[in-house]
């Protein structure tokens, strides 16, 4: 799995205190931002999330992301946060003749089911491979056919042939994708998915978007994390019961990166 940060809003945090002074402001919209210090705007920015709860202003940063070598599984999970634009591998035309997986980590500690997890695998990739085989040379030969040359009548049938190959594919399936989403959405998106009951490897991914975006802006991102990095944990019976071990890992994980 690796996760990049691959750009962001210019001045995310000075963009979100202008944005909110607008709101209480008859100051011209092009002197918003004149004399205001980082000390100012992180006292702001702490006050209009921290104490008044107005989250608004801070959807005006926005950060994309590229995430690489996560399951088709994670896709299905991180694509219901609406608020997100999405980019993905398509599978319809990018052929995977080298079928990578990803492998739970439960699954890596057990020999017979590493085993039995890998055989599975591929016999996944040798079916994707006889299905894409036998609908290209189909497909080629009705090309021909119908008048198109060679060259291009195998490249249309090997297009239509994996756009139904790719169905034998499981879950494991690997793909990338690139994201992006507001600061608003962020926060929302990592108490959700850095919470102890998310499944494993979005909570990785979580942590280390959390990890990229707050040295790029720690007053807006110094309390974000799960749910009970900031208050009570949200879960009620289902909480994990660790809550002071959670805030300790969230503490640290900040205080690794240096603000840049």
């Amino acid at each position: 799995m690796k996760v990049y940060l691959l750009t962001h809003t210019e001045d995310p945090e000075r963009i979100v205190a202008a944005a909110a002074k607008l709101c209480y402001s008859d100051s011209n919209a092009g002197d918003l931002m004149e004399g205001l210090t980082d000390e100012e705007t992180h006292e702001f920015i702490d006050m209009l999330i921290n104490r008044l709860g107005h989250e608004s202003p801070i959807e005006h940063a926005s950060f994309t992301f590229a995430i690489e070598g996560v399951s088709r599984s994670l896709l299905a999970q991180i694509t219901r946060h609406r608020h997100t634009s999405f980019s993905v591998q398509s599978q319809r035309y990018v052929r995977l003749d080298d079928f990578k997986y990803v492998i739970p980590p439960a699954v890596a500690e057990d020999e017979a089911a590493l085993q039995a997890y890998k055989d599975m695998m591929e016999s996944d990739a040798k079916t994707y491979e006889l299905i894409t085989s036998i609908l290209k040379n189909k497909y080629e030969q009705e090309n021909i056919d119908a008048g198109l040359k060679p060259g291009a009548a195998a490249s249309r049938a090997e297009k239509r042939a994996i756009e139904d190959a790719r169905f034998v594919f499981p879950n494991a399936c690997e793909t990338k994708l690139m994201m992006t989403m507001n600061a608003r959405s962020l926060h929302n998106f990592f108490k959700q998915r850095c919470c102890s009951r998310a499944q494993w490897e979005i909570r990785e991914v979580a942590d280390e978007m959390l990890r990229l975006v707050y040295p790029k802006a720690p007053a807006i991102f110094a309390r974000c994390g799960p749910g009970c990095v900031r208050g009570p944990c949200p879960e009620g019976e289902m909480s994990c019961k660790n809550t002071q071990k959670v805030r300790e890992f969230y503490r640290e994980l900040k205080e690794g990166v240096s603000p840049g």
